[in-house]
C-alpha cells in the first residue's frame, strides 16, 4: 500500500507539472488553451530525439525540454494568441483546438507515428528499498523536481513583483497600463513560462506515460480535471488536485482494476457537486 501511495504520488506531481502552465494561462490570465498539450509533447519529443538520435545525456536535455516549448509559446503568444484575449472563451477552445490537431499532424509527418522510448540513465532506472517501502529511483526524481517547480512556483506568484503585476494585469488591464505596466510584456513572459513548464512535464512523462503524436489529445482531458478540480485562482489548489487525482487513480488501477480508469472522473464529479468552483477557489 506505501509503495501504490508513493507511486500515486509521483504520478500526481508529474500531472502537476504538466497541468501547472494550464493553469497559470486559464486561472491567471483567463485563456483557455487546450494546446498546452501540444508543448507538453514538444517538450517530449525534443528530449526524446537529443536523446536517442544525438546520444545527449537524460540530464542534459530537460533544460532544452523547457526552451524549445517556452521559445515556441512565445512565438505564438506574439503572432496567434495575442488577438484573442478579449475575445469569448468558445472563440478560444475552437482556436487552441485547432492547433492541437495541427500538432498532431505535424508530429506525425515529420517524425512518423511510432512511439518513442526513452533511454534513462542506469542511476535513474530500477528502485530500493526504503523502510520496507519499494521506491522508483526515476519517481524519486520527478517528486524531487516537482517539488522544487512547486515552491518556485508559488513564491514568483505570490511574493516578487512580477506576480503583483501579473495579478494586476489580469484583474483589470487598462488600470495596469496607466500605472506603467507592460501589460503584453507580461503576458508575454507569462504565457512562455506556462509553455515550456508543460514542455518540461512531457520530457518527464514520457518514460511513464508514453510519447506518440496523439499525446496531446490522450492528456487533454487530465490537465483539464487538475485544473477544474484545483481551481483557478493559484498554484496551491491544482497542485493539491494533482496528489489526489494521481493518488486514486494509481490506487484505483491497482485495487479495482475493472473501475479503475473510471476513478479520476468519479472523484471529479464528487468534487464538482460538491465545490462546483474547485478546491481552493472561492465561491463568486
Amino acid at each position: 500500500m506505501l509503495t501504490i501511495l508513493f507511486d500515486g504520488i509521483a504520478y500526481g506531481m508529474l500531472l502537476f507539472v504538466l497541468a501547472c502552465g494550464l493553469a497559470v494561462t486559464l486561472g491567471l490570465m483567463n485563456f483557455v488553451n487546450l494546446a498546452h498539450g501540444a508543448f507538453a509533447m514538444a517538450g517530449g519529443y525534443v528530449s526524446a530525439l537529443m536523446l536517442n538520435r544525438w546520444g545527449v545525456p537524460f540530464i542534459a536535455t530537460l533544460p532544452f525540454a523547457f526552451l524549445i516549448p517556452g521559445a515556441i509559446g512565445l512565438l505564438l503568444e506574439r503572432t496567434l494568441y495575442v488577438h484573442l484575449y478579449g475575445r469569448s472563451h468558445l472563440d478560444q477552445v475552437l482556436f487552441s483546438i485547432g492547433l492541437t490537431f495541427m500538432a498532431v499532424a505535424g508530429v506525425d509527418y515529420f517524425v512518423g507515428s511510432q512511439q518513442q522510448f526513452m533511454r534513462l540513465p542506469a542511476w535513474l532506472q530500477g528502485r530500493v528499498e526504503v523502510a520496507g517501502v519499494q521506491v522508483g529511483l526515476y519517481r524519486s526524481f520527478i517528486i524531487a523536481v516537482c517539488a522544487v517547480l512547486v515552491v518556485s512556483l508559488q513564491l514568483t506568484l505570490t511574493k516578487t513583483r512580477f506576480g503583483s503585476r501579473l495579478r494586476a494585469a489580469v484583474d483589470d488591464p487598462r488600470v495596469a497600463r496607466g500605472l506603467g505596466i507592460n501589460v503584453g510584456a507580461i503576458f508575454a513572459v507569462t504565457f512562455a513560462v506556462g509553455s515550456g513548464l508543460a514542455g518540461l512535464g512531457g520530457a518527464l512523462g514520457a518514460e511513464i506515460l508514453g510519447l506518440d503524436p496523439t499525446f496531446p489529445l490522450k492528456f487533454m482531458i487530465y490537465f483539464l480535471i487538475v485544473v477544474t478540480v484545483g481551481g483557478t485562482s493559484g498554484i496551491v489548489g491544482p497542485f493539491v488536485a494533482s496528489l489526489i487525482l494521481g493518488i486514486a487513480d494509481v490506487a484505483g488501477k491497482y485495487y479495482v482494476p475493472a473501475f479503475g480508469a473510471f476513478v479520476i472522473y468519479t472523484l471529479m464529479i464528487v468534487v464538482l457537486v460538491l465545490r462546483p468552483q474547485g478546491l481552493f477557489a472561492r465561491a463568486r
